[in-house]
């Protein structure tokens, strides 16, 4: 299983969920620093367009996540 250096090392995964300004470009191809560490974006950004109520654009909400081991 793996060379040398995969043994005895454990894979974790850390999502998180982010909510950017709104009006924010997210790709799924772009990165993120999240807390000092260096995430992926995972998934389609969505955008939660404008509030019928009051006319503000909501946030761009996309998941990220940071693997390590």
């Amino acid at each position: 299983m793996g060379g040398d250096e995969q043994q005895a090392r454990d894979t974790v995964i850390v999502g998180f969920t982010v909510y950017a300004p709104a009006g924010s470009v997210v790709l799924t191809t772009d990165r993120v620093r999240i807390r000092g560490e260096t995430c992926e974006i995972t998934g389609f950004p969505g955008d939660w367009g404008q509030s019928p109520f009051t006319g503000t654009r909501g946030p761009v909400q996309f998941a990220a996540d940071r693997v390590t081991g």
